[in-house]
């Protein structure tokens, strides 16, 4: 995996359980078709799956939605693909698994659709039979395991996993620590915070992290408080008397402001409070509207461009394409599953099947997406590596301006780093 993929996994997790329970919510007004074409239009259908009404809220997960309908419109007012015009399906499975099932069947037994692009799952519990089916999906968000498990499936940061239907190698995946080498390096962050629940997942979660900052030398400092009744401003006031360098957490959304707003008000200032791609949006000054320090303290990483970096050509079209709505990394990243569909299904010009564009998708030259990805591969390999190189992408929040590329281009900010085991 390129990136620390376990932390966010596990997190969903968290996320999940930290939130009420809900169950399928499939009603047809969630079931939504484009016009139906004449048969001699021979349309393209691809499907797209999403949490949108998922237990953690409802604008959670509908970023890569999106951003690949935004590309697929743009692919259509240019003449399609072959000649044939791309008709998207999407389909709500509301964060649950029974869910998810129903919009699979829905969309690969009874739509028929050629793939599935952008999928974003909080519970993929229909990824079987997508593989079973041999229907690709192409650039999904690896929240769980599904995208290092089955054939078929290609999540938008690849993979060296057998794949052969049991999670990674053994039901072991691995994970790099070179977010918090980088900080290490670039920043000189030696004392790290971890901040969770006392709640299983968030403490898993916790514990995860943990062990990547203690591989890379850093001092820990534990922090959990109480679900039902945390107390913030006692952590925030610990973490000013460490003296943290970094604050990670294993909280949900509404914990994650609270505790910035606990720091701004005990004065707690620390190099960088770090967060993950999916809340890589333009939604940072509600959200922490209450803590300017911290808010200004927020930083990110991933494994794609960065959404506010206007100088990229790329990034321009895709602004250009989503004018006038709140932007996010998960759209630019949904923007670009569709680009790596859209230019497989065109490596096979006239014959266009699935086992061509899994050729493509799955061939050993690695896939950038013009710029907008870190180059993604999928391999097989028969044992885990013990380091990798990897590289990232990262920015920075700065009020007025938005996200703040920093440490140059992602291709060239990369670390050799140790692969660690976990069971997801």
């Amino acid at each position: 995996m390129r990136r620390h993929r376990a932390a966010e996994r596990v997190l969903a997790a968290a996320l999940l359980l930290l939130s009420a329970a809900c169950g399928s919510r499939l009603p047809e007004r969630d079931f939504e078709q484009g016009p139906s074409p004449t048969a001699a239009s021979a349309p393209l259908r691809i499907g797209i799956i999403t949490s949108i009404t998922s237990p953690v809220g409802g604008a959670a997960f509908t970023g890569t939605r999106d951003g690949a309908q935004a590309y697929f419109r743009q692919v259509d007012a240019q003449g399609g693909i072959a000649g044939r015009p791309v008709e998207v399906l999407t389909c709500d499975d509301g964060g649950s698994p029974l869910g998810n099932t129903e919009c699979v069947h829905r969309l690969v037994a009874e739509k028929k659709v050629f793939a599935l692009v952008a999928t974003t799952a909080l519970a993929y519990a229909g990824a079987p039979q997508v593989s079973r089916a041999g229907v690709p999906d192409i650039g999904g968000q690896p929240i769980g395991p599904a995208y290092d498990t089955y054939p078929h499936l290609y999540g938008i940061y690849g993979s060296q996993a057998p794949r052969t239907g049991t999670p990674g190698w053994d039901g072991e995946l691995y994970g790099g620590t070179e977010i918090y080498r980088y900080f290490k390096q670039t920043q000189g962050a030696r004392t790290a915070a971890v901040v969770s629940y006392n709640q299983a997942a968030s403490a898993a979660y916790a514990r995860l992290i943990t062990q990547g900052l203690r591989k890379e030398g850093y001092e820990v400092v534990p922090e959990q408080v109480d679900f039902a009744l945390p107390n913030f401003r006692a952590v925030a006031a610990d973490l000013r008397e460490r003296g943290a360098d970094l604050v990670f957490d294993a909280l949900d959304t509404h914990g994650n402001a609270q505790l910035c707003e606990a720091m701004d008000a005990v004065g707690a200032r620390v190099t960088a409070k770090v967060t993950n791609v999916q809340n890589w949006t333009d939604s940072v000054p509600a959200d922490y509207r209450d803590s300017p320090h911290c808010r200004n303290a927020l930083w990110v990483t991933g494994s794609s461009r960065n959404y506010d970096e206007t100088t990229d050509p790329q990034v321009r079209a895709f602004r250009a394409a989503l004018h006038g709505k709140p932007l996010s990394q998960w759209q630019l990243e949904g923007w670009a599953a569709a680009m790596w569909f859209t230019d497989a299904a065109r490596s096979c010009a006239a014959d266009l099947t699935r086992a061509c564009v899994e050729r493509f998708v799955g061939r050993p030259e690695p896939y950038t997406a013009r710029g907008l990805l870190l180059p993604v591969r999928y391999e097989q390999l028969a044992r885990p590596p013990a380091t990798r190189r990897t590289c990232l992408s990262v920015a920075r929040w700065r009020d007025g301006t938005g996200w703040v590329t920093r440490s140059g281009p992602m291709d060239t900010n990369c670390f050799t780093v140790p692969q660690l085991p976990y069971r997801p």
